[in-house]
């Protein structure tokens, strides 16, 4: 297929049920039934349908995805259709098990959500007493059963000045990867973005951090949601009188930062796709409609494939092609998912369009 727009990643919140209580949460999850979720053969039929024209990895989300009975069924039937699947879990309902399952079921890697390198920290974000040591005895027991897991950190006010200490917890425990999300105001992170959004300056800072610390790592690490990384490394590279390249910087040589509707979109727990799970807006519902059509032929995609329709200062900075500024800020803070990030400290030398 000819399209510089392939669907590399796709997200699937499987369910929106969960255990946990957390205080940024994207879905507004609770431990309660929800109705209008995809059975298994809805499930499958979707999976040919993108498995026709694409090859993404798929990540197994929700809610907690270990909620559904036939999760295992999914990502055995995802596997056998050439997808590279992950499963991105809070850990706490990980035994000796269901480890096994999973490593069966063929997933390449879990996911584990860490948001404090301490019990009290930990637990005071996701919402229920012992989560943290839950997670930790999750991710041990996929080590133990030779399944890849990383540790993701949702970065907040509570918590950034933790993030060394998550570093090394991660390395401690032997994960594969370390991933920042940078906190998206959506969902219950509507609610706490007056008082844990990180500022612009320090959200600069962060990300300077890590373009200094993932030089000397040993365990990949990537900031996600943060479409301002691909700017500083670009800065950066240039003040240190180097060109980017794939040995020194990784994929963040050869991507770029919002990705939302242009390499990764979300499938909701009902078939909604969205740009991404932190954009509330439906390009189709694959129930109803195959996947290929709604991701080639949707306005809404091809509105976002189109740099050009950016506004304020994303819209006539020099990095646009490579950052695009969070598209999901954008709409949090103007209704205006074309508008510009609200927590980007540059300024475009030519401006503000």
């Amino acid at each position: 297929m000819m399209n510089k727009n392939i669907p590399r990643l796709i997200f699937w919140e499987l369910t929106k049920r969960c255990n946990l209580n957390c205080a940024h949460c994207r879905a507004e999850a609770e431990d309660i039934d929800y109705s209008g979720e995809i059975d298994t053969p809805g499930i499958k039929k979707i999976m040919d349908d993108i498995a026709s024209e694409y090859s993404p990895i798929l990540i197994l989300t929700g809610g907690e995805p270990l909620y559904r009975a036939d999760i295992f069924d999914i990502a055995s039937y995802a596997v056998s259709k050439k997808f590279r699947v992950a499963l991105a879990t809070n850990g706490t309902l990980i035994n000796d098990d269901i480890a096994k399952k999973i490593k069966s079921a063929g997933i390449a890697r879990a996911s584990i959500s860490i948001d404090g390198s301490t019990a009290p920290s930990h637990d005071g974000f996701r919402g229920i007493p012992g989560s943290f040591e839950s997670a930790l005895n999750g991710a041990r027991l996929l080590k133990k059963n030779g399944v890849e897991f990383q540790f993701n950190m949702t970065v907040t006010k509570r918590n950034v000045d933790e993030i060394e200490d998550i570093l090394a917890l991660a390395v401690k425990e032997g994960a594969a990867a370390l991933h920042l999300f940078m906190l998206v105001p959506v969902g219950c992170g509507v609610e706490i973005a007056e008082t844990d959004m990180i500022s612009a300056e320090k959200y600069e800072e962060v990300l300077n951090w890590f373009y200094d610390r993932s030089r000397d790592v040993d365990i990949e690490f990537k900031a996600t949601c943060a479409p301002h990384y691909y700017r500083i490394i670009r800065q950066r590279a240039k003040e240190e009188g180097r060109t980017l390249s794939f040995e020194t910087d990784g994929m963040a040589a050869m991507t770029r930062g919002c990705l939302a509707g242009t390499g990764v979109c979300f499938i909701s727990h009902r078939g909604e796709v969205q740009p991404c799970g932190y954009l509330p807006l439906s390009a189709g519902n694959v129930v109803k409609t195959p996947f290929p059509e709604v991701w080639e032929k949707s306005e809404l995609f091809a509105t976002l494939r189109d740099f050009n329709m950016l506004k304020g200062k994303c819209g006539a900075c020099e990095y646009k092609s490579v950052c695009g500024g969070c598209r999901a800020r954008a709409f949090y803070a103007e209704n205006d998912m074309l508008g510009e990030e609200p927590y980007c400290l540059y300024e475009p030398v030519k401006g503000r369009a």
